[in-house]
């Protein structure tokens, strides 16, 4: 059901697998009868389909327009990038072409005939691909349980007689706001032309009402230059918003969806027909190795979701950075450039670098200008290097480089006292050359530790242990130290994290503290709601802790806000429910937070940085989202914090977290831009590839890595090794400056 590219092109593949099927393909509407205007591939899809059919590949190959540049049209330049290979193809010609080779094969077509009910269809097998507003998928909601997420950018879907030479995008001001443009060549003197923007820009417009010809009129007048004189065309182009379409099953019985039915790519990047044809190889894959439907479909389901919804990821980072391109008109150009071609966080700093080295060496040579200006660095001559290996500066404080060890607790001191594990674990990884190392969450009281194993600030002789290994540091590296100052609030007195993460301890428990009385899970030790006597404590203990960090020696000195631990407990609505002067809004629920950071500021010397871990979300209703967080950082800016360390989570146990690659970073992109201020990124950062892309993108200013570095503490010399930069070594081993290793 449905004789779009996902219905005709399984309807073949499914006949061509074997003759003996009887495939009947029903469309509501005639061949001829299509929304929209072009479709575009790229190489590597264009292969893939060659695979399952050569003669319908060779026919699109035939009608379609390629190319490999993408201009980027902004603030009066035009920056272009080469070598991405895609080629757009008319959706009526590629309807034609697919119905063509269906009749071939013997396929049925039924055009301009509708099913009301798949019920009463006699097949073995019912293929729902009637698209985005599915009768099938509707009429089976409650199996099916689709969630449709209406996106609140509103674009046009125009055609236009001018021919582009590249994929082009232009973003254009009008006294309504802003406006974006996607156009793309895919036949002779025939581009698409989609119109994207702000609802409050189209409705400031007056579009809400606008018909056809109204739009038309416009869109031509607004891009009267980008059009050259050439006109708008018009296919059922009305406004509309995009809706991201998901499904908890995709199959029922016999009845299976596919392409739009089951799942939708915003269109900025161009994979809506790619995801619906190969939905068709995977799906005849599938029934050719099984011979019982049910395992079939299964199979289908099990093998196809992860690549859809991997695809739907980096889909969803695309349209949100066209949702929020107003974010990054303030980019220098190159910059602008760059952090649109990785949008969607599947180009990278690396992959582009193998597409277009010219235009990736001159985002390099612009960021490492721009750096060793602000860092008050000279530029070394030569090739740039990359993004990851140029100084960042805060305060008095300048790291040599733009990679940080996260903090990550050991649980293996005693009373609060690091011993030699802590020593070998940060020294080892200060000389594998990472530009900033932070020192694990360490408690500002023996009261405030999550474990007996975790590191403390609260005795001189806390300070006398952690200067032994910042001396190392600072001795045998070039890498900096950072402290984590914090308190465990409502998730103290529990055990390591190998013995049972955030669970209570059995025996010989201590006393908690909370903003409210609620514990972290049901069998939880119930703190204690603190009283202003409390807070009284807890500030002097944070300034206590201040004061032995300086005579440790730390750089830089960060204060734990984040992961429901006690001064997150405060920020967040979700576990501060108090209801006097401390809780409440946003406002009253950072007072206590806003006052140990005064504290310890005023402790810490004026040339030290000072950084805050917050949570930008809780990943719960009714707890801080996204856009808290950059009030939260707003607040901390005004009292002086140097750069925002953005993580996410944790504060409660019921969260439903969104967990993916870089699943992080768009919050630190989010803070660093609006509120104007530094941040880190932290959160699935495990290439050099990603730390590059984050950081010439803009999107933060420091990338911390855990894991990666327990993997390997020498992380960061083996990316540059593998960038071709050089790092000094120890002198201890300036015998590896001339070796040349082999992995293989």
């Amino acid at each position: 059901m449905g004789g779009g590219p996902a219905g005709l092109f399984f309807a073949l593949l499914l006949k061509k697998s074997d003759p003996r099927h009887d495939v009947v393909v029903y469309e509501r509407n005639r061949l001829d009868d299509t929304f929209g205007f072009g479709v575009v591939f790229s190489d590597a899809t264009e292969e893939a389909l060659a695979a399952a059919d050569p003669e319908v590949t060779a026919a699109m190959a035939a009608r379609c327009h390629r190319w490999d540049d993408i201009e980027i049209h902004y603030r009066g330049q035009v920056l272009t990038s080469t070598g991405h290979g895609f080629s757009g193809l008319s959706r009526r010609t590629l309807l034609e072409i697919l119905a063509d080779r269906c009749r071939a094969a013997g396929v049925k077509l039924c055009f301009e005939r509708a099913v009301a009910d798949p019920r009463a269809v006699d097949a073995d097998l019912v293929l729902a691909a009637d698209g985005v507003n599915s009768v099938v998928r509707e009429r089976y909601r409650e199996e099916f349980r689709p969630a449709v997420d209406v996106r609140p950018n509103r674009f046009v879907w125009l055609g236009t007689t001018r021919p582009f030479p590249a994929f082009t995008f232009y973003f254009r001001r009008d006294r309504h706001g802003l406006w974006r443009v996607h156009a793309y060549q895919y036949e002779p003197n025939r581009s698409t032309f989609i119109v994207e923007a702000r609802e409050e820009t189209w409705r400031s417009a007056g579009l809400e009402q606008a018909s056809e010809t109204d739009t038309l009129a416009f869109c031509e007048t607004l891009f009267a230059e980008e059009l050259q004189g050439h006109r708008l065309l018009s296919n059922r182009s009305v406004w509309r918003s995009f809706p991201t379409i998901r499904n908890q099953h995709w199959h029922h019985g016999n009845v299976v969806l596919m392409g739009d039915a089951a799942h939708t790519a915003h269109f900025s990047v161009g994979s809506g027909t790619k995801l619906a044809m190969e939905d068709a190889m995977a799906l005849v894959r599938s029934l050719e190795t099984h011979a019982d439907l049910p395992q079939a479909l299964a199979a289908y389901e099990e093998a196809r979701r992860p690549t859809v919804e991997s695809l739907q990821r980096a889909a969803q980072a695309s349209l949100q950075w066209f949702e929020d391109t107003e974010r990054y008109m303030d980019l220098e150009p190159l910059q602008f450039a760059f952090t649109l071609l990785t949008r969607s966080l599947r180009v990278t700093h690396q992959n582009l670098k193998l597409r277009d080295p010219t235009f990736v060496a001159k985002v390099d040579s612009w960021y490492a200008t721009d750096a060793s200006r602000r860092a008050g660095v000279p530029l070394a001559s030569g090739p740039a290097p990359p993004p990851m290996f140029t100084p960042l500066r805060l305060r008095g404080l300048t790291l040599a480089n733009r990679v940080a060890v996260s903090p990550m607790c050991q649980y293996s001191a005693e009373d609060g006292t690091p011993g030699d594990w802590h020593l070998v674990h940060l020294g080892s990884r200060a000389m594998g050359g990472a530009g900033l190392v932070f020192a694990e969450m360490t408690d500002v009281s023996r009261e405030a530790r999550i474990s007996t194993g975790c590191t403390g600030l609260y005795k001189p002789e806390h300070a006398a242990a952690w200067k032994r290994i910042v001396d190392f540091v600072h001795a045998e590296s070039l890498t900096k130290i950072a402290i984590q100052l914090g308190h465990a609030g409502r998730k103290a007195s529990t055990k390591k994290l190998w013995q049972g993460d955030n669970q209570p301890l059995e025996t010989d428990n201590w006393p908690i503290l909370a903003p409210s009385a609620l514990p972290y899970f049901p069998h939880s030790q119930v703190p204690r709601e603190m009283t202003r006597s409390d807070m009284d404590a807890v500030v002097a203990d944070y300034v206590r802790a201040a004061g032995l960090a300086v005579t440790a020696g730390f750089d830089l000195l960060e204060i734990h806000m984040a992961h429901g631990y006690l001064l997150a407990s405060f920020i967040s609505p979700l576990t501060n429910q108090r209801t006097d002067r401390y809780g409440g809004s946003l406002d009253h629920r950072m007072r206590f937070p806003l006052e140990v950071f005064d504290a310890v500021r005023a402790a810490w010397p004026a040339e030290k940085p000072m950084s805050v871990r917050i949570s930008a979300v809780d990943w719960f209703p009714g707890g801080m989202e996204p856009a808290d967080s950059v009030e939260v950082a707003r607040r901390f800016k005004a009292h002086g914090c140097d750069i925002m360390d953005v993580s996410a989570g944790q504060t409660v146990a019921d969260q439903s977290p969104v967990y993916g690659r870089l699943f992080q970073t768009p919050f630190a992109d989010r803070i660093r831009h609006e509120v104007g201020m530094a941040t880190m990124a932290v959160g699935n950062i495990s290439s050099y590839a990603d730390v590059n892309t984050i950081l010439a993108a803009g999107r933060a200013d420091l990338c911390l890595l855990a894991r990666a570095h327990l993997w390997d503490p020498y992380w960061t010399r083996h990316a540059a090794h593998e960038l071709g930069h050089r790092l000094p070594w120890p002198d201890p081993y300036r015998s590896l400056d001339d070796y040349r290793p082999r992995f293989i």
